[in-house]
């Protein structure tokens, strides 16, 4: 049975199939659709990033450490703590903004969603933090 993973960040949505297999591959390029959006599909995997918020594609254009830079392994141990604060911030919409935390992110650190999506998810995180000023997990890069 496949799990459905929405994720919202402000504009920011992940939709991803899980299926029995832990890998998902890294061979996806991110295509840039215009008006700040990024979006990566492995149809064969079942599953879609889309990123959507002003200025973030020239903020990693422009600003982001380029691909390759940090491990996969490293973005998946940044993204994971990040992940869990960012849930707990939406379980609190009396304490955090529910315009800037709107759904709860379903991040499994046992499947491999592969460096693009690691890649992404690590910066939109900073990007994110640097622009509300929110502080999700230890010391954000400013960047």
């Amino acid at each position: 049975m496949k799990n459905s993973i929405y994720i919202l960040l402000i504009l920011f949505i992940i939709i991803a199939c899980n299926t029995s297999k832990s890998t998902i591959s890294n061979t996806e390029k991110p295509i840039t659709t215009g008006n700040d959006t990024i979006k990566i599909v492995n149809k064969e995997l079942e599953y879609e990033v889309i990123i959507i918020e002003t200025g973030f594609d020239s903020w990693l254009q422009s600003t982001a450490l380029p691909r390759g830079y940090y491990s996969q392994s490293y973005l998946e141990a940044k993204n994971y703590p990040y992940i869990l604060e960012w849930n707990n911030c939406v379980l609190q919409p009396q304490r955090y903004s529910p315009n800037l935390y709107e759904m709860t992110i379903n991040y499994e650190p046992t499947i491999n969603y592969g460096y693009e999506v690691n890649y992404l998810i690590y910066n939109y995180m900073i990007y994110f933090q640097n622009k509300y000023n929110q502080r999700l997990y230890g010391r954000v890069p400013l960047r």
